[in-house]
This record gives C-alpha cells, sequence and structure tokens, in this order.
C-alpha cells in the first residue's frame, strides 16, 4: 500500500505549473466558503470530482472513503439536530447541516486532488515562487514528508509485535488500548532519533546559513496554466459575487 496520496499519472493537471495547482486548490475552498446552499455546492463537489477522476486520484478517494461518510454523514446528523440549539430536526438545519456536509467533502476531495498531482517537492517550490522564506516553506511541507515514515515505522513495530505474539483484536476496548502501549512508545522514540539525525543533517547542509536556496525544479508556466488560472479565477468571483448579492446564503430561520 503507498503511504503518499500522489499518483505518477501522466495527465494534465499534473504538468500545470505548482502555483497554479496552488492557486485552484485556493479558488476551490474560497469559492465553498461562499455559498450555503447546497445546489450551488453541488457544481463545485462535481467539478473537483472529475478532476479526481482526470487525474487518477480515485484510488486515494476509495482509501479515505470511511473518513468522507464519517465526516459527512456526522456533520449533517449534528447539524440537523442542533441548528436551533434544540434536540429537534428542522428542515433548515437539514439544508444547513446538507451543505456543510458537501462543503467539507469538496475541502477534503480538493485536498486529495492537489496532493494526488503535485509532489512534495512541487509544493516547496510553489509557496518559494509566492514569495514564502524557504525555512517556512520546508517547515510546513516537513509533515508531508514526515507521516508518511512515521506510519512506515508504526506498520514494522506493528507487524514485530504480531511476530512475537501480541493480539491486537482480543479483550475490550480498554485491553486492546493497552497493548496499542508496545507501539507507540517504538515510534516516539523512532521520531525522537529522526528529529535529532535530521537537524545535524540540516545543519551540515547549511539550511540556516541566510544564503539564496537552490532547487532542481524549474516548472515553466503554458498556454494549460493560463487557462486553468483563468477558470480559477472565474470560479471563484462568480461565488464571491454570489455571495455578495445574498443568493447563496441560507436563512437562520425556515
Amino acid at each position: 500500500m503507498p503511504l503518499t496520496l500522489y499518483v505518477a499519472t501522466p495527465s494534465v493537471l499534473h504538468r500545470l505549473h505548482p502555483v497554479t495547482k496552488l492557486g485552484l486548490l485556493v479558488a476551490f475552498i474560497v469559492a465553498s466558503f461562499m455559498v450555503d446552499r447546497p445546489l450551488l455546492l453541488l457544481p463545485l463537489a462535481a467539478t473537483v470530482g472529475g478532476l479526481l477522476v482526470v487525474a487518477g486520484g480515485l484510488p486515494n478517494v476509495r482509501r479515505l472513503r470511511v473518513m468522507f461518510l464519517l465526516v459527512f454523514f456526522f456533520t449533517l446528523f449534528v447539524w440537523t439536530l442542533f441548528y436551533q440549539s434544540v434536540l429537534v430536526p428542522t428542515y433548515a438545519g437539514f439544508l444547513f447541516g446538507l451543505s456543510t456536509a458537501i462543503r467539507l467533502a469538496t475541502f477534503l476531495a480538493a485536498g486529495i486532488l492537489f496532493l494526488s498531482t503535485t509532489r512534495v517537492e512541487e509544493v516547496a517550490y510553489a509557496l518559494g515562487r509566492l514569495g514564502l522564506p524557504y525555512t517556512i516553506g520546508f517547515t510546513l511541507t516537513l509533515a508531508f514528508r514526515l507521516v508518511p515514515v512515521f506510519f512506515d515505522a508504526a506498520l514494522s513495530v506493528v507487524q514485530a509485535q504480531r511476530c512475537r505474539g501480541l493480539e491486537f483484536g482480543r479483550g475490550g476496548v480498554v485491553a486492546r488500548l493497552r497493548r496499542f502501549v508496545p507501539i507507540i512508545v517504538p515510534v516516539l522514540i523512532g521520531a525522537l532519533r529522526r528529529a535529532d539525525r535530521m537537524a545535524m543533517a540540516l545543519e551540515l547542509r547549511g539550511f540556516n546559513s541566510g544564503r539564496p536556496r537552490t532547487t532542481y525544479l524549474r516548472a515553466r508556466a503554458g498556454p494549460a496554466d493560463a487557462l486553468a488560472g483563468t477558470l480559477a479565477l472565474a470560479t471563484a468571483a462568480v461565488y464571491v459575487g454570489l455571495w455578495a448579492a445574498g443568493i447563496g446564503t441560507l436563512t437562520a430561520h425556515p
């Protein structure tokens, strides 16, 4: 099972400039924030879903399908009951819960689309091209680098403990949680060792030297980037216009 979400597919989205892909992500997020009506959010969700198909990111959606289902139905259920601060389901609460669930699902899908088409190095490159200092960009992208490493280490510890006879599925909830202690401790100790080694490696490479950083990436924007950027700006502008006109806002009470 791959530990990263990047999908090495030669699609049009993969060939876009990293800054363009980052702009598309921001445009989808901004547009989703502007409206509350489910019928206006559905086109955004459908667009992100179609782009996931083009980019070959559907396997990532299937990997995270449990998270999508939990977020969607739990959000819908909670807002339907507590929209008016009482435990009484209302139609207005259902509409607001449905719009919030679609919005959160769109956020998740847009993030998966971005990570499916953009490598970690390209994310750091895009942040640098936007004027962000290298140290900040490196820190922001460090999570994408370390989470797969820690996850791989946790899987190795789990397999080693199972070979030693540790069974995680037996007993009650408390007993199962106690069995995860032999996993958490080695993973945390390994994380501290990796952090120390990474700090020494960064110092040896002059990470904090103050000199301008160089990169091997030399991405160039083309006609596809101009078209994608124009569509992203137009989408965000349309939804901002709907918000300014008050068209996409739900009333507070039915």
